[in-house]
């Protein structure tokens, strides 16, 4: 494996940080403008970042999104859909923006999330920890408010970073015959290929070093995708000014 290839297979989520060490502002500010270069649909870069240092704000956003860690991490962005700075370009030239289409939604939220994995990786390169925060859509009205974010900004995720404090082990990831189809879709394996993937979980559980548990994959994750998780979500869209499709 070359260095990238090590890099991405390393990755696991930080959740505890040296509090005695902080992270300079220019550093974080240094690794954006590398993870800007992340591709972009039609070039619109319609994403905004903010970065939240105030610890009363840091506090405020763990209540809110119900991430302990969110408070002690050493930097905190949040990664938000923005469509603002567009619709000003628009109206530079006379024009209105279309705003409420399905498409323009899933446009600002794909080049959000491609510059964020790109400055996750970043981060990592550079002996940082990150975790992906996404309990800040569990109130993305109140965080709007808090942040003072205008209509056509929604908040998608957060990101925690430090410097770690911890040693997770990596998670195995889904067998790559689940993942790839040849073709045409198919998937008449999926019970087969699920089964063995939860003894590889229920060995990875029962060996770390913490929160050890008997448990598999498929269990949990038909928990998770039986809830009705986040139902108002359309409604909060809406109120931002983004899909009414």
């Amino acid at each position: 494996m070359n260095t990238i290839d090590k890099l991405i297979k390393s990755h696991r989520s930080v959740r505890r940080y040296q509090q005695e060490n902080n992270i300079d502002e220019e550093v974080i500010l240094d690794m954006i403008r590398v993870a800007q270069h992340a591709s972009s649909s039609h070039f619109v870069q319609a994403y905004s970042i903010i970065m939240v240092s105030d610890q009363e704000l840091k506090e405020r956003l763990s209540s809110l999104s119900s991430n302990s860690h969110v408070a002690t991490c050493n930097k905190f962005l949040l990664f938000c859909a923005d469509l603002e700075r567009l619709n000003i370009a628009c109206n530079m030239h006379g024009k209105v923006i279309e705003s409420q289409s399905a498409e323009n939604l899933l446009v600002a939220t794909i080049d959000t999330a491609l510059v964020a994995q790109n400055f996750s990786l970043i981060a990592e390169s550079r002996g940082y920890g990150i975790c992906f925060i996404g309990g800040m859509r569990n109130e993305p009205i109140l965080i709007s408010e808090l942040l003072k974010l205008p209509k056509k900004v929604f908040p998608l995720f957060g990101m925690a970073i430090g410097i770690p404090d911890e040693q997770n082990e990596v998670k195995p990831r889904l067998p790559i015959e689940s993942i790839v189809h040849k073709d045409f879709y198919d998937s008449s394996q999926y019970e087969a290929i699920l089964k063995f993937y939860d003894q590889q979980m229920k060995v990875y559980y029962q060996s770390r070093s913490e929160n050890k548990k008997d448990i598999g994959w498929s269990e949990p994750m038909s928990d998770y995708m039986s809830h009705k998780n986040r139902m108002d979500m359309m409604k909060h869209l809406n109120e931002k000014g983004f899909n009414r499709d």
